[in-house]
């Protein structure tokens, strides 16, 4: 990299940096609270001082925010793209000044505690945004954390959801889905950029011709247009001076409000295609079981992906003399999921048909080395494909420009392996018959110059079933980078008391160098560390406690093993699994068995249309009102579900966690990056070899992990017997006992009829296998209960932690940046 100099300014005064000690703070804090929040001390409430701190906080980033975007301008460096429909982020205000320096936290925490406040009570003011649902959004957010750390030149880009996915409440044990109103009061982080606006078409006709030099081009005419507007958020690297940038697109409507027909008394239409063209940025994901929903959701991704290349286009065209050709050198765009996938016959519309009217060959080489794929699901039924026609009546030119890539691909497949036809419709991207669908997949494995797993485990099976063929084709392209988190916002920031004890103990240096977590192995048998590190973990179950109460009217026992299973609700998870053992737990305690006593902890939200895990919800529910309201079960067993599970509940429940639930049937989870928030905190895993447990047990030690059930080989060979469950249901007189429970007990007499669609999957098909890997999960269960009654509980916690390492989002984002995107670190240092 070499050093550009710097356009013309204008002579915008620069400030000098402001201070991080109290009394910085202090005059920052009064200056935002006067001028931008124009409350003085009669008049401010708790949620007006957050926004005055959350603002102050924001000024200190936006020094660095500067200072980094001028050095990435200066040496020219390759910048990466990160595309993601999802970012989970979380609060941001603890986040931020953490990040900040050393001692930021104690001195923000010495100014609040003038004006009579806790930073715990201020972040109570600030409502978790809703950028995201699961996995896929919180990953997205570590990649963010871990990319400014590691001082890469990194763009995340994504939608500004207005209502996010939805706020879930639980009314009869029964999902409502809320609107999730994050952005009511507005949201102090963001900067909106009216100035970043592109328009984004849709419809129309593309009218395709030959050039002069025989190329074929097309025109994109009678489009409707809508305007992506960009809101800008600071991501800050920690306590390294740089922050990168999240970029958020809203959708504005090129229509204005009617005039003439609000005047005429025509209301509702005087704003109707206004509020249609803005509908693109209310809601995450909507719902698809319709054709106008399906509609939407192709809208959503085309609408981001336009905007976003138009902006990267935009910020690699401002070098004077810059060749297109360059392109790859400079800019890397990873897609996170298929989602974004679309991007890769955009990005081939503009090249051949935009002003660069580059021949088809010269764009599709270098399409080809500036994407990068993440896939994150082998379920057939996640992995996204689009029918040709709605997609060629959204996006005409682009169903043209995937017929092409799939045309060539198809030559390139009979030319490898001539006469195998089969393998060519296996591989084709647009399927053959009706109706033609495209399978988006295989298009982002096509059009990518990497395609990486996000597990070990996950990458192997994608090599030996889905991308088989493709790997094939293309030896080398598919690799593995298995997901990590950051251990500033998972252990850090949501649990400060162990992070304090691990600190004392080692240094700090784990902050950022999380292998250095191994100098923790040496105190596992220290018998004084130990009861120091069982201390934190109780007063985090209490602190867990005193939420729950406050925040849900939930009631949980501290003195109770902490066992929770907190994850999206889906039937893969098997959340059915964990209830099955509940209820055989139940029916031990009036039997009058002795049992460890425990709290079996829930949370996760169902996806609105996904009926069974809705029933499971309210399944969970009452066996909860069953066994909480049985005096028998008092200080013996308790079940409760809290509801609408997010970041913030997270950083609540990790730290308090001492079992945790990874029960995924083998083979079906991509990573599971809950498994490594829990061990980080100290938590013991109870899982199957899936996902990232599978590597986490070969960090830890398998006599740190309570492993059960088939593996994803043995579950492959059990799906292809047919063997039905009933099978194994006859072989465990508790198995069959709890069933017959479920479906002729005093649920049923409750609730008649109302799981019986459960008890039909568990006893008939079940393509999750329940049944077959139940007898196991119930002896790992048992190995665990008595781990915790008699055995070295503590010494596994501090020897779990010790070897979590690997698992962080820094080596993650560093082998990213190593192996796919080839982006070097340009670091930078304020001068104050």
């Amino acid at each position: 990299m070499t050093d550009v100099p710097a356009p013309p300014a204008r002579r915008i005064p620069r400030p000098v940096p402001g201070r991080l000690d109290p009394d910085g703070i202090r005059e920052t804090l009064a200056y935002r609270m006067m001028y931008s929040v124009a409350k003085d001390g009669y008049t401010a409430t708790d949620f007006d001082l957050y926004q005055g701190m959350a603002y102050a906080v924001r000024d200190r980033l936006m020094e660095r925010w500067f200072l980094t975007q001028d050095a990435y301008h200066r040496t020219d460096a390759k910048r990466v793209y990160y595309l993601s429909l999802e970012f989970l982020m979380g609060r941001a205000l603890r986040n931020n000044i953490l990040s900040l320096g050393s001692g930021s936290l104690g001195a923000h925490g010495k100014v609040l505690a003038e004006l009579g406040l806790e930073l715990e009570e201020m972040e109570a003011q600030e409502v978790d945004a809703g950028l995201g649902n699961g996995g896929l959004g919180r990953l997205a957010a570590c990649y963010l954390d871990s990319a400014a750390t590691l001082a890469l030149p990194f763009h995340g880009y994504g939608i500004r959801y207005e209502f996010g996915m939805f706020r879930q409440r639980i009314r009869d044990g029964y999902q409502v889905e809320a609107a999730d109103n994050w952005l009511r009061y507005g949201n102090p982080w963001e900067i909106p950029r009216p100035d970043a606006l592109f328009p984004v078409q849709f419809y129309g006709t593309a009218r395709t011709y030959r050039d002069d030099a025989g190329h074929e081009r097309a025109d994109w005419v009678d489009t409707e247009t809508v305007y992506a507007m960009a809101y800008d958020t600071p991501i800050a690297g920690f306590r390294n001076d740089t922050v990168n940038s999240l970029r958020l697109w809203a959708a504005k409507s090129s229509r204005e409000f009617d005039l003439g027909r609000f005047h005429s008394g025509d209301y509702v239409r005087a704003v109707e295609a206004k509020s249609q063209s803005e509908n693109i940025s209310k809601v995450l994901y909507p719902p698809d079981e319709s054709v106008v929903g399906k509609e939407l959701r192709l809208k959503q991704q085309y609408f981001f992906v336009s905007a976003t290349l138009q902006d990267i286009l935009r910020r690699f065209q401002k070098r004077p003399g810059r060749r297109i050709e360059e392109l790859p050198v400079r800019v890397a765009l990873q897609l996170n999921d298929t989602h974004p996938s679309v991007a890769i016959p955009e990005l081939m519309r503009i090249l051949v048909d935009g002003e660069a009217r580059l021949g088809w060959d010269q764009a599709w080489a270098i399409t080809t080395q500036v994407f990068g794929y993440t896939n994150h699901t082998v379920l057939p039924e996640a992995l996204e494909t689009w029918s040709a026609e709605l997609f060629g009546r959204l996006l005409p030119r682009h169903l043209q420009i995937i017929e092409e890539i799939d045309r060539r691909f198809g030559l390139v497949v009979s030319e490898k392996f001539p006469g195998d036809a089969d393998r060519v419709r296996r591989t084709s991207i647009v399927t053959e018959g009706e109706p033609r669908m495209l399978r988006m997949a295989h298009l982002g494995f096509v059009g990518s110059r990497a395609v990486n797993g996000v597990s070990e485990i996950h990458t192997g099976i994608l090599r030996k079933t889905l991308f088989r063929d493709f790997d094939e084709i293309f030896p080398g392209r598919l690799l593995n980078v298995t997901n990590g988190v950051t251990p500033r916002r998972w252990l850090l920031q949501c649990n400060p008391r162990l992070s304090a004890l691990i600190t004392e103990a080692i240094g700090e240096g784990w902050t950022t160098e999380l292998a250095q977590l191994r100098g923790l192995a040496g105190f596992a048998s220290d018998a004084s560390f130990r009861e120091r590190w069982q201390a934190i973990k109780r007063a985090n179950k209490v602190s867990l406690s005193h939420w729950a109460l406050d925040m849900h009217g939930l009631r949980l026992d501290p003195e109770a093993l902490c066992d929770t299973q907190v994850k999206r609700i889906h039937e893969y998870k098997r959340q059915l699994l964990n209830v099955l053992h509940v209820l055989a737990l139940y029916l031990r305690v009036k039997d009058g068995a002795e049992i460890q006593p425990r709290t079996v902890l829930f949370a996760g939200k169902a996806a609105p249309s996904y009926a069974m895990a809705k029933r499971i919800i309210k399944l969970i529910h009452a066996v909860a009102d069953l066994v909480n309201g049985d005096p028998t079960t008092a200080g013996r067993l308790r079940v409760v579900f809290i509801p609408n599970y997010g970041v913030s509940a997270a950083e609540m429940i990790f730290p308090a966690c001492e079992l945790s639930q990874q029960i995924s049937t083998a083979g079906t989870e991509a990573s599971g990056t809950g498994v490594m928030k829990a061990a980080l905190n100290g938590a013991l895993t109870i899982g199957t070899l899936d996902g990232a447990t599978i590597e986490m047990r070969d960090e830890v030690g398998s006599e740190n992990v309570f492993q059960f059930g088939n593996t994803a080989e043995e579950i492959v060979a059990l799906a292809r017997s047919g063997t039905p469950p009933s099978v194994f249901v006859e072989r465990d007189d508790e198995l069959r006992r709890v069933l017959e429970f479920l479906a002729k007990g005093p649920l049923e007499e409750v609730f008649p009829g109302l799981f019986s669609p459960i008890v039909q999957v568990l006893v008939g098909w079940d393509r999750f296998h329940h049944a077959a890997d139940f007898a196991t999960y119930r002896d790992a269960q048992r190995r665990a209960e008595a781990a915790y009654r008699d055995g070295d509980w503590t010494g596994m916690s501090i020897r779990t932690v010790a070897e979590m390492g690997r698992f962080s989002s820094d080596r993650a984002v560093q082998k990213y940046a190593t192996d796919i995107w080839g982006a070097a670190a340009v670091p930078v240092k304020l001068g104050v």
